[in-house]
């Protein structure tokens, strides 16, 4: 496939794709020998993949308990219950996008992103928890009790998925996993939130020192104080993820704030490298890639995805927002490499370096691409926009003294003709001298 930077492009690929060509084929032959090959939820034949397409998710995602983006039955059976689960193999998103390889590069440190959702177990944070050391607690603006409460579990799930330590059994580890996580609880106890929620939640994280924010679940209208929000955030540099739908169910029109300028909208594909379909079938189904009418920028995986939940133990989703915390945990690592780039200039990093899609950009359904986490880490030279090095100025020496090469001709001229006059009394001489001994 012919990797395209906009509408016209190199007409061959260059040796920066045919090193990552190389090690996306080698992602596909691990995910091969994991999993058995299973078709992706709406692929087809005719559809573009936006990268080498990977198998399907390991075998051991069936086996792990499913986590929603809400719990509608919460009133009736209670919050989710623990995982008695643990995933002990790399899920089949962490071996297409390779974090691993991009890690000596920057690993997320010093960096906070803030999750807006349903919380973050507290647990999660301590002992031997995948965030142990790295969770900071914010407000929660909606209900009693703290961020640190997470009844629904989607929150625990995507923090986890963009910052999870890397474990010592090779399961699940995040994108960033030295990422500062700070939770932000925007929803209720069913995971349900408001546009006036979110709005409160950004403000929350803006002030609160992140550098990135991703939404764990949109909102299906738009607020001018959801606007004005976004707008705040990004004047205190803030670079806003969001999902360009919702998970597990259909939209009807664009989604909230992802549908703002500004805000970074990032849609799901799956293992065969197709976008998500738009079934909607259940809450953990693969959900819409993208809400009718709305705005992409880029895609990243989001079916089949591992990740802790509430408790420690390890669930399985499906959606948009998993893959918008896949793409803020991406924008983690650039900024722990370049701690003083703008939100502008890791957008632009990840648009220029995303694997590219078959059609005109921005793609519809797929934006600028599927992000490429070690191209985006590894990619030289910096993002365009970057000031240029002062370059010393140019001194023309004067032009040389022409006197002493005037004197030099005219002695070398002269000496010539000196020479000359010699060789010809020379000659005169030797004839005369002939002509005497001729006479005698």
């Amino acid at each position: 496939m012919r990797r395209r930077r906009g509408a016209a492009g190199p007409a061959g690929p260059t040796a920066l794709q045919r090193r990552r060509r190389a090690g996306a084929a080698s992602a596909v032959c691990v995910v091969a020998l994991l999993a058995p090959a299973v078709p992706a939820a709406g692929a087809s034949s005719d559809t573009p993949a936006p990268a080498p397409a990977a198998s399907a998710a390991p075998s051991a995602t069936a086996e792990l308990p499913p986590m929603g983006q809400t719990l509608p039955d919460v009133r009736e059976t209670g919050c989710r219950k623990p995982s008695t689960r643990t995933a002990d193999r790399a899920p089949w998103a962490q071996v297409y996008l390779r974090p691993e390889a991009a890690w000596p590069f920057g690993r997320g440190a010093g960096v906070t992103v803030a999750v807006l959702g349903s919380g973050v177990d507290a647990s999660a944070g301590t002992g031997s928890g995948a965030l142990a050391g790295r969770l900071k607690l914010g407000p929660r603006v909606q209900g009693q009790g703290d961020s640190g409460q997470d009844c629904v579990g989607h929150g625990t799930f995507l923090a986890t998925l963009l910052a999870g330590r890397r474990p010592s059994d090779a399961g699940p580890a995040g994108i960033a996993p030295e990422a500062t996580v700070l939770a932000v609880r925007v929803t209720d106890d069913a995971g349900t939130t408001t546009a006036d929620l979110l709005a409160q939640g950004i403000r929350a994280a803006a002030d609160g020192g992140a550098r990135v924010a991703v939404v764990g679940s949109p909102a299906a209208a738009p607020a001018q104080a959801l606007a004005d929000a976004v707008e705040y955030a990004a004047a205190k540099g803030v670079l806003l993820v969001a999902p360009a739908g919702p998970d597990g169910q259909s939209a009807k029109g664009p989604v909230y704030p992802a549908g703002y300028p500004g805000v970074l909208a990032v849609a799901s594909i799956g293992p065969g490298g197709a976008p998500s379909g738009a079934s909607g079938v259940s809450d953990t189904g693969a959900g819409a890639a993208a809400a009718p009418g709305g705005r992409v920028d880029l895609a990243a995986p989001g079916e089949g995805l591992q990740a802790a939940g509430p408790g420690g133990g390890h669930f399985t989703a499906s959606g948009p927002s998993g893959a918008a915390a896949l793409v803020a945990g991406a924008a983690a690592l650039l900024l722990s490499r370049e701690p003083g780039w703008t939100p502008a200039q890791v957008v632009e990093r990840l648009k220029s370096t995303a694997y590219r899609p078959g059609s005109a950009l921005p793609d519809p359904a797929l934006g600028w691409g599927t992000v490429d986490v070690v191209a985006a880490a590894t990619a030289q030279p910096p993002v365009t926009g970057a000031p240029r090095a002062a370059t010393d100025p140019v001194t023309v020496p004067p032009p040389p003294d022409r006197t002493a090469v005037t004197r030099a001709s005219a002695l070398a001229g002269a000496s010539a003709g000196l020479v000359a006059v010699v060789a010809l009394a020379a000659a005169a001489l030797r004839a005369g001298r002939r002509r005497s001994r001729t006479a005698r």
